[in-house]
């Protein structure tokens, strides 16, 4: 097996190819970049050639390097040239019987000793690798574009992959600058895997008219920190991509959550594959391009919701850290804020945290101490909910259960005055029923926060069946003016965002359990490969095992969905009281406070 990997072939210069090919020629690698296509071959040394100038221009590499990579790179329609090439990367179009060919006719060009690697991020490299005369030497080794700049890459071993093989690609990923994680040979690997059950939720989300394609964009970005919405990047990876993937997926784990979306098969059919086509599930300034135009399903700049309610007070029912959160976040856009605990004392110290908060603000110089002082000023405490008798907006923010939440809205119901607008922030639980709780569920409806309420922009506004449209109205009023951003969804378990995130948690959890991946590597994978702020145990930890577990009960409950029933590692985790960072242990260890 030659580990020495100096003469590397890329095998198809598309996007990817070409991307991989400039890292390697960066590296210090002599490439030869082979497509059957003259276009594809003279496009890849345009693009490299006019990537390296930007390198240049931006001081990341000196003009002598980039002279020296392009000399390095050289183009082929013949894959006899890959001869002397100690390893093959082949990125070749997403289908078996094409990389199939490809590696037969590569047995009789290659060294015996050469490595050869698959770039496919979705078929069985077994597979692939029992059609060559030596499946020892064939691997999978997934970059993700844009390969220049995305620093994961997946090193997949089949059970016939020989270590050193293993070894040498994953020396190579370390010295081109990347982070190598280590993989079994399953459809999606670990980032694919957990990332398109993901989006084809969010596509079958979609196709059921819960939420509109903005919201459910905006929510996800918002409520997760990530860098694009899950619509939108299916349109960037290419919808017919994503349906190939899942197909694959799907054909392994017969989950019903890797089922394709009927709207992926759809769109594909229509020619309507995202930004390539210049339409997907957004339209595009032209096919390949990357500004959204506005097209028929585009909200209107001036769509009002309707005439809402007057809003000058707002009660706040809690003593926790959303209660207090939402109690700031109130004071601060000018309300006048009745915060109400189960004791004078809890709402004082509750008070107390909002003082802390602000404060810290002023030492950041976010905010000046006189505003500081006049949001504390706009804040009372009690004891009682009495408080809450002239109060416009009332905003209940206590314990995650459905009996002290109907309580509660019990006794708003007699306290509050006819025609004050009362809020639940529960997550996961049923609005609906906390709403017949009152006499009055037409002013009930769902403001989801998220924590930290002060930093986090999202609130997810649930509507129930009974819900009326001017408290709707006024619910999206209040929002602008706090300066949140609301997105509309309807009454069922999770929301937008929890019901899309708990499952691709959840699936992170299995691949645990079926010793498919470490913990690290999962993590490293979904920082690096997805763009997320957080890897999913990371996540977990921070949420609490716990809390996560109860929202995938609910989620579970609600759908029936065998696939959305929690990983018993996470009930065996909350058994045992490991419940994340609040107990010192989750996933993880950490030290005590």
């Amino acid at each position: 097996m030659d580990t020495s990997l100096s003469t590397i072939a890329v095998v198809g210069l598309g996007t990817m190819g070409t991307g991989i090919a400039e890292v390697l020629a960066l590296a210090g690698r002599e490439v030869i970049g082979i497509d059957i296509s003259e276009a594809a071959a003279l496009g890849a040394v345009a693009s490299l050639e006019a990537s390296t100038a930007r390198a240049v221009g931006r001081g990341r590499i000196t003009e002598q390097e980039r002279t020296d990579a392009l000399a390095r790179f050289r183009t082929s329609d013949d894959l006899r040239t890959a001869a002397d090439a100690e390893l093959v990367i082949e990125v070749v179009p997403e289908t078996y019987e094409i990389k199939q060919q490809v590696f037969r006719e590569l047995d009789a060009i290659v060294s015996p000793t050469a490595i050869l690697a698959t770039g496919t991020n979705a078929l069985s490299v077994t597979r692939l690798a029992a059609e060559s005369q030596h499946p020892e030497r064939v691997l999978g080794l997934h970059f993700f574009n844009p390969a220049p700049a995305m620093k994961l890459v997946e090193v997949v071993s089949s059970v016939l992959t020989a270590p050193p093989a293993v070894e040498a690609v994953t020396a190579l990923a370390r010295e081109l600058g990347k982070e190598p994680v280590a993989v079994g040979d399953r459809p999606g690997f670990v980032a694919d895997g957990l990332l398109f059950g993901y989006l084809n939720q969010a596509a079958a989300m979609y196709e059921a008219n819960y939420a509109s394609r903005e919201d459910i964009d905006a929510a996800m970005k918002l409520g997760c920190g990530l860098p694009m919405g899950p619509l939108a990047l299916l349109d960037l990876i290419g919808i017919d991509t994503a349906r190939t993937v899942l197909e694959a997926m799907y054909s392994e784990s017969h989950d019903r959550l890797h089922a394709p979306a009927p709207v992926l098969g759809q769109l594909s059919s229509a020619g309507l594959t995202g930004r390539k086509a210049g339409r997907g599930f957004y339209t595009y300034d032209a096919p390949g391009g990357q500004a959204v135009v506005p097209d028929a399903l585009t909200p209107a700049a001036d769509a009002a919701s309707g005439a809402g309610r007057d809003v000058a007070s707002v009660g706040v029912a809690g003593s926790g850290t959303m209660a207090s959160g939402i109690a700031e976040v109130f004071a601060k856009a000018g309300y006048d804020v009745v915060l109400v605990a189960r004791s004078q004392e809890k709402a004082d110290v509750a008070k107390g945290r909002i003082a802390k908060s602000l404060e810290r603000s002023v030492t950041k110089g976010r905010l000046t101490a006189e505003a500081r002082d006049e949001t504390l000023a706009r804040i009372t405490t009690a004891g009682s909910l009495d408080a809450f008798a002239e109060v416009d907006l009332a905003v209940e923010a206590v314990a995650e259960d459905l009996e002290i939440k109907q309580q509660l809205f019990a006794a708003l119901d007699k306290v509050c005055r006819p025609g004050a607008v009362l809020a639940t922030t529960t997550s996961s639980l049923p609005v609906v029923a906390v709403a017949r709780a009152t006499a009055r569920p037409e002013d009930v409806i769902g403001m989801h926060f998220f924590n930290p309420a002060p930093a986090m922009k999202l609130v997810e506004v649930v509507r129930t069946v009974l819900t009326a449209d001017d408290v709707h109205a006024t619910v999206r009023a209040v929002c602008a003016r706090i300066r949140k951003h609301p997105v509309d969804c309807g009454d069922r378990a999770g929301f937008i965002v929890n019901a899309l995130l708990f499952p691709y948690l959840n699936n992170a959890i299995k691949m645990v359990e079926q010793h498919y991946a470490s913990l690290d590597d999962i993590d490293a994978a979904m920082k690096l490969g997805g763009g997320y702020p957080m890897g999913p145990f990371e996540l977990l930890d921070v949420v609490g095992l716990d809390v996560s577990l109860a929202i995938e009960k609910v989620l579970h409950k609600e759908f029936r969905d065998p696939g959305l029933a929690p990983a018993p590692l996470l009930e065996h985790l909350v058994a045992a009281g490991c419940l994340g960072r609040k107990t010192g242990r989750g996933f993880r260890e950490y030290a005590r406070r």
